[in-house]
């Protein structure tokens, strides 16, 4: 017969009913957590889904607008006529000048337009009033009409967005969704998509982009900067040849 012993072994010693609700309440903190994470990871399996299909559908969208222009102009030229383009949707505007000897109303412009400080570029909407607006401060800025590929290139390597007043890079699609996804704008291509086709919610998808802050262009200004692009110098509308400047300045 075994001595018997004053100390109580493991089963004799009952746990205090504090620890047993923390230890039930932990685990039940750990199961919601799991599930959450199980869930969240579902939610992202079948979002992911979806930017990849609509990505795909704007890549065929640009594929086919390219080779409806093409057949146009190929139409035009074997019946003897001339094809003209539709009219630019959307200018992107960059500020080519200082703050020095600025008239009230050209400044207030380019207040409104967010061009605070010089090599600044923003997305502007074609528009009776925003063309009018251009007119007044046209010295002062170089404008023309993106291509998908220049409009890609600045949200991929300089885009920023506004998230609660704050300048926040662009790095996931989570945080487009965030402040966009009311507007079904979930990725940075829905963004470019937005941008480029001018597409009904661009005011807010614009006012999300925080201004483009660019360099100065790879070779310099032209060596009359402040003459009109048309007699050799920089300011005004450049239409198409925008994108070479976006090439050299971002």
């Amino acid at each position: 017969m075994a001595p018997s012993t004053t100390v109580p072994t493991v089963s004799d010693i009952e746990v205090p009913e504090t620890l047993l609700k923390k230890r039930k309440q932990n685990e039940k903190a750990r199961e919601e957590r799991l599930a959450a994470a199980t869930a969240a990871r579902k939610a992202s399996k079948a979002k992911r889904k979806v930017i990849f299909k609509r990505a795909e559908s704007y890549v065929k969208e640009y594929l086919s607008k390219e080779k409806e222009e093409i057949r146009l102009k190929r139409a035009a030229r074997t019946s003897g006529d001339f094809y003209v383009p539709a009219e630019a949707k959307v200018y992107f505007v960059v500020r080519i000048r200082g703050i020095n000897e600025i008239a009230p109303k050209p400044r207030k412009i380019l207040q409104l337009l967010r061009l605070l400080q010089i090599n600044n570029g923003v997305f502007v909407k074609v528009t009776k009033a925003t063309q009018q607006m251009l007119r007044l401060v046209e010295p002062y800025i170089t404008y023309g009409e993106p291509n998908i590929k220049s409009v890609r290139e600045l949200l991929y390597k300089r885009g920023y967005g506004k998230v609660n007043k704050q300048r926040i890079p662009l790095t996931n699609n989570a945080i487009i969704e965030e402040s966009l996804g009311k507007y079904d704008i979930l990725s940075i291509e829905d963004l470019v998509h937005e941008i480029a086709t001018a597409g009904p919610n661009f005011k807010q998808a614009s006012n999300f982009l925080w201004p483009f802050k660019l360099s100065n262009p790879n070779g310099g200004w032209r060596t009359r900067k402040f003459k009109h692009f048309v007699q050799g110098g920089d300011f005004g509308d450049r239409e198409a040849n925008i994108n070479k400047l976006v090439r050299q300045m971002n």
